[in-house]
């Protein structure tokens, strides 16, 4: 299987993720929103992919420009899941 296949198919397990998660209600709002966010840089990643591709015949990752600039979605990802988890732990030492 290609990665690009590979890439393709996980997304179907991470919609499943994200729909019980969310279905669930006991996921902090803000860490919800960086797991949602990580779906922009999927979405980010494939076209952007493709012009380093086609532009300069370049693999994304060898794409300094491009491939940062969809790397900043996969961070800010990150930081909105791990503040969102850090300020209910928070909360709960408060309570």
């Amino acid at each position: 299987m290609s990665k690009e296949s590979l890439f393709a198919v996980s997304l179907f397990p991470y919609l499943g993720f994200l729909y019980f998660l969310t279905k669930s209600g006991q996921t902090p709002k803000l860490a919800l929103i960086g797991f949602y966010v990580l779906l922009i840089f999927v979405a980010v990643t494939i076209p952007a992919g493709i012009y380093a591709k086609q532009a300069y015949g370049l693999e994304l990752a060898n794409v300094d420009w491009l491939h940062g600039g969809a790397e900043f979605f996969l961070t800010l990802s990150n930081i909105l899941v791990v503040l969102g988890f850090r300020n209910a732990v928070q909360k709960l030492k408060a309570d």
